[in-house]
């Protein structure tokens, strides 16, 4: 039996979700399915690749080799995707969160007054490339460093951060909060693509405690369910008003650095022309 692509795809989700279920939510699958392709790759290697609990995965000292091969080939599959499916027709730029925020539509129509029968079109991924590992965008929209040789990243702008409310909480009565009002709480956080984290509390001043969260929507459930406080860059506040969530300028949290970042070996046609068209809308805004 042959090693498949599947098996690889299940192996690197259990492993970045954390979880078999989460796992199979990120591949839009069933928990059956993802339990089945793992344990089809263990007997084709003849060896066990994680280690299971109820509570923990973890992958073995084999598994922990077989974890970066299998990296490096689905991002050799999705190089090839990316050759095969490009098109000059358009340049696609990945997201996670929230695109470039109240710049996104302005930046567009400037790319398509500029650039005629080449559309701009942005691309939700919430990954730690946005897209570009996966083979789904050119150029990505970055608010947290990449160091990764592969990626040229160049910074565009920054973003105030926002605090992520319950409309009946009491700090939504405010105009503003800091970050002291974050003490004693529980935080929304996402591990692999948000920007929040316990660096921006001194030590013996921060939250209570710290809930995972995957991506924008699944916060924003948090919050309105008053299970988790959150706190996110400007651009999500304009990208996803949703009833019952209010956001609040957090005047002392450093803001968030804003950045595109593409392909080493392969830069996309007119890249430096979205890095202009992006720079110059944050620089006017």
């Amino acid at each position: 039996m042959a090693i498949d692509l599947r098996q690889l795809r299940a192996l690197v989700a259990v492993v970045d979700e954390g979880t078999f279920t989460d796992a199979a939510i990120a591949l839009g699958t069933s928990q059956a399915s993802v339990s089945r392709a793992v344990a089809a790759l263990e007997v084709t290697l003849g060896t066990r690749v994680l280690k299971r609990t109820t509570r923990h995965v973890a992958t073995t000292a084999v598994g922990a080799r077989v974890l970066e091969h299998a990296r490096q080939a689905l991002d050799a599959v999705a190089a090839l995707e990316r050759v095969a499916a490009h098109t000059d027709a358009e340049l696609r730029v990945g997201y996670a969160w929230s695109a470039l925020g109240e710049h996104t539509a302005p930046v567009q129509r400037r790319w398509a007054a500029a650039h005629p029968g080449r559309e701009l079109v942005f691309v939700g991924s919430n990954t730690p490339t946005a897209g570009l590992a996966e083979g789904l965008a050119d150029v990505a929209v970055l608010r947290r460093p990449l160091a990764d040789p592969r990626f040229v990243v160049r910074e565009v702008g920054s973003e105030e951060r926002y605090a992520v409310l319950p409309s009946t909480d009491p700090l939504a009565r405010r105009r503003s909060v800091t970050l002291a009002d974050f003490v004693g709480r529980t935080l929304g956080v996402d591990p692999r693509t948000g920007t929040t984290g316990e660096h921006l509390w001194p030590a013996g001043a921060a939250p209570r405690a710290y809930r995972e969260v995957h991506g924008v929507e699944d916060l924003l459930n948090h919050v309105v369910a008053d299970q988790a406080v959150g706190m996110t860059s400007a651009a999500t506040t304009r990208q996803h008003q949703r009833p019952g969530v209010v956001y609040r300028r957090v005047r002392d949290a450093p803001p968030v650095t804003v950045a595109l970042a593409w392909w080493r070996e392969d830069p996309p046609a007119d890249v430096d022309s979205v890095v202009s068209a992006v720079r110059e809308a944050y620089a006017t805004s």
